[in-house]
């Protein structure tokens, strides 16, 4: 279905500008993406918006009119609006001209094959979105299977989520578990934990990892609980040559995921 909304006040436009909050996407199952390059990725990963809003002023694009054609061929719904209304759906004041609503995935430990790749990064009580979803885009780059989020994390389908992982939450796997579901899990089949720490720690360039090799980094200001770390198979230390005593835990992981594809390749 195509229409064209012009009101503020639609319910439509209403419902989509209430995916900025958790609650909200939580209660529908719903998220929003903005933007071409981002919507491109969906779909060449077979994840076609269910509700596509695009600028009346658009520029023409292929990539867009196959976009179009999808989202329509799949059932789904073509809204052209003013930037304005698409200003008040995304919550942003120059966004994008389109933006698309998908279903949120299942984020069930259970969804994960272990067998699938040679790397996962999991994520411990990691807060700031920015962080998640570069993490998604460094899981991505490394040939990671997906990302596994353990105990209070922050949302991957937030919009700052979704925008920092610059499309790869539609190519990663994407978990959640608390730390009591995720242990038991890893321990049931094949897998070495390793987590950057310095208690009892190799130094990170040549340590023996092993596929599959699940990656772990802490909470951005506290690092990870020493029961945690006492738990993982193999702990490594990264040099701190400056002032700094640690890592962004996003970079962390970057820094280490390219040493254990390093050595697992």
């Amino acid at each position: 279905m195509r229409r064209q909304i012009t009101g503020f006040s639609n319910p439509t436009v209403k419902f989509l500008r209430s995916l900025r909050e958790k609650k909200h996407r939580k209660e529908a199952g719903k998220f929003l993406a903005e933007g071409l390059r981002l919507l491109t990725d969906a779909r060449e990963n077979g994840f076609i918006p269910e509700v596509l809003v695009m600028a009346e002023n658009r520029d023409p694009h292929p990539l867009l009119e196959a976009l179009e054609r999808d989202v329509i061929a799949g059932g789904g719904e073509v809204i052209e609006t003013s930037d304005d209304i698409l200003t008040k759906i995304t919550g942003k004041d120059n966004p994008q001209a389109l933006a698309g609503m998908f279903s949120e995935f299942n984020t069930r430990l259970s969804t994960i094959d272990r067998s699938a790749a040679k790397i996962w990064l999991v994520a411990q009580a990691l807060r700031d979105p920015g962080n998640l979803g570069t993490m998604l885009r460094t899981g991505d780059a490394i040939g990671a299977g997906g990302l596994i989020l353990i105990d209070d994390c922050a949302d991957p389908f937030s919009a700052e989520a979704v925008r920092a992982s610059m499309g790869a939450v539609f190519t990663q796997k994407v978990a959640q578990a608390k730390w009591d579901e995720f242990l038991p899990w890893l321990r049931a089949g094949e897998g070495q934990l390793v987590a950057a720490s310095l208690r009892d720690a190799v130094p990170y360039r040549g340590a023996p990892y092993a596929s599959p090799c699940f990656v772990l980094v802490g909470n951005e200001s506290r690092g990870l609980p020493e029961d945690y770390e006492a738990a993982c198979d193999l702990r490594v230390t990264m040099p701190m040559r400056g002032r700094a005593d640690s890592l962004n835990a996003a970079v962390a992981a970057a820094v280490l995921g390219y040493e254990v594809l390093a050595a697992l390749d």
